[in-house]
């Protein structure tokens, strides 16, 4: 059985100024948070872990498929946030709007079933921030709140966990690329892990 109240008592494991600890690295939270899940709930978080690197129709297809709730409502919006983003490419480039896109039932000759995607505007608007950090970063801000929108009243639970990663891995990729936002996310997520404690929204 997991021990979610360890794992999210014991996160996050970082400095007085927001970094990971001397020696230390995503990798190193991501096993802590193993030795302490049950078989059944390390799988979805291999299967979360995965989905930050895959971009093909089957794998969106077993992830809207999923037995988790976050699994399946996380990759929903990642698979739409991809196409728009692809979409807005291919408009600047001048090529066909549709060209790349990730469908999921032409294999069988389906229409694929409309979703809808609520950041549609948001993620609009961060694509047409013409400085590509800002842009970036707006993107990840959408992210962030789907995240959040999506573990809302979950506190010791699987879904808390998975949403946590979903953000670590964010903060993670800042870190390397820029260090300032980096540590922002950082504090950001220490906010939100005193604030479950607390039961409310945690302020500094």
């Amino acid at each position: 059985m997991s021990n979610f109240e360890y794992i999210i008592a014991s996160l996050p494991f970082l400095t007085r100024d927001f970094q990971y600890a001397q020696g230390q690295g995503f990798q190193d939270v991501i096993d802590e948070i193993r030795e302490n899940l049950s078989d059944k709930d390390n799988a979805a978080l291999d299967f979360l872990l995965k989905g930050f690197q895959a971009s093909e129709a089957q794998f969106y297809r077993e992830a809207l498929q999923h037995s988790v709730p976050f699994i399946r409502g996380y990759f929903s919006f990642d698979l739409d946030l991809r196409n728009a983003k692809v979409r807005y490419l291919n408009r600047q480039l001048g090529r066909p709007e549709e060209l790349d896109i990730v469908t999921l039932a032409e294999e069988e000759g389906l229409e694929e079933p409309l979703r809808e995607f609520e950041e549609d505007r948001k993620v609009e608007d961060a694509l047409s921030l013409g400085d590509l950090v800002e842009r970036e970063k707006a993107l990840d801000d959408v992210s962030w709140e789907k995240a959040d929108k999506l573990s809302t009243f979950h506190y010791f639970d699987l879904t808390a966990v998975l949403a946590y990663v979903v953000k670590l891995n964010i903060a993670n990729r800042w870190l390397a690329l820029d260090e300032e936002r980096g540590k922002e996310l950082f504090r950001k997520l220490v906010s939100e892990i005193r604030g479950t404690f607390k039961g409310v929204n945690y302020q500094e």
